[in-house]
C-alpha cells in the first residue's frame, strides 16, 4: 500500500523501549546494591512507579525541575518504607539513571518493524525523557541507527502533549503536517497531543484499554503498522 506519510515519529518508553520490564530489572538491581532486599520487590516497584508518575506529571506541567524529579521520586519511595536517608536517596537516584539505560528490553516486534519501516520512511523519536538518558537507551538497545533524529523535551524546552513540541519536531526536520504520523502508547500525551497539533496518530494500545477518543488509527501490536504503512 502506498502511504501518504514520509515522516514517522515514535514515542520511546512503552512504545519502543520496554519501560516496565527494564524498570523491574533496574529496581531489583538497586535493592541488591543498597541491601534493601527485605522490601518486597513488587511493593517497591509499585511504590516507585506511583511517585515516578506523579513527579513526571509535575515535570511536564513545569512545576518542578529535572533535579527535583530525579531526587524526590526516590525520597518519597524510600520514605514510604520508613527510610529517611538523604545520602541513600541521592545514591539511588544516581544509580537508577546509570543502570536503567543499560537495560536493553524492547517492546515485542519493535526491532522488526523499525527495520522494515526504515527502508521507506524517515523515522524519529519524540520523547519527554532527558536527552542523554534516551540516547543511551536507544544505543544500548541497538536501535539508535534507525532514527534520523531524537527529539527530546529537554531540547525542545517543552513537553508532550503541548503542541509546541510537535511544532519543534516538524520544524527541525522540515516536515509538513500532512506527511507526518505519530505513534505512541499514551493516549493523552502522545495521541491527543499530536491530534491537537494537527497530525495523524497511531494509538499503540496493546492492553486494549477502553476509551471514547477519536484517533486516526489504533493498533494492539507494532506488527499492525505493516498493514498501515507497508
Amino acid at each position: 500500500m502506498k502511504s501518504k506519510y514520509k515522516h514517522i515519529y515514535f514515542d520511546l518508553d512503552r512504545t519502543i523501549w520496554d519501560f516496565e520490564g527494564n524498570s523491574i530489572g533496574t529496581l531489583k538491581d538497586l535493592q541488591e546494591i543498597f541491601e534493601l532486599t527485605h522490601i518486597e520487590p513488587e511493593e517497591f516497584r509499585k511504590t516507585f512507579n506511583f511517585y515516578n508518575d506523579q513527579y513526571w506529571l509535575m515535570f511536564r506541567e513545569g512545576k518542578i525541575k529535572k533535579e527535583e524529579l530525579r531526587i524526590e521520586r526516590f525520597k518519597m519511595t524510600l520514605g514510604a518504607f520508613g527510610i529517611q536517608d538523604k545520602a541513600l536517596v541521592e545514591k539511588m537516584a544516581f544509580e537508577y539513571l546509570r543502570i536503567g539505560p543499560s537495560k536493553t528490553g524492547l517492546i515485542p516486534h519493535a526491532r522488526e518493524i523499525l527495520e522494515e519501516l526504515y527502508q521507506t520512511y524517515s523515522l524519529y523519536i519524540i520523547t519527554n525523557g532527558f536527552n542523554d538518558i534516551q540516547i543511551h537507551k536507544l544505543r544500548n538497545s541497538g536501535v539508535l541507527e534507525y532514527f534520523k533524529k531524537v527529539i527530546t523535551s529537554e531540547h525542545a524546552h517543552t513537553s508532550k502533549p503541548n503542541i509546541e513540541i510537535f511544532q519543534y519536531a516538524l520544524t527541525v526536520v522540515n516536515a509538513k503536517k500532512k506527511e507526518c504520523l505519530m505513534v505512541g502508547d499514551d493516549l493523552e500525551v502522545d495521541i491527543l497531543g499530536a491530534k491537537a497539533f494537527g497530525i495523524d496518530q497511531v494509538y499503540f494500545n496493546p492492553a486494549g484499554l477502553k476509551h471514547t477518543e477519536s484517533v486516526t488509527y489504533e493498533i494492539t501490536s507494532l506488527l499492525d503498522l505493516k498493514k498501515l504503512l507497508l
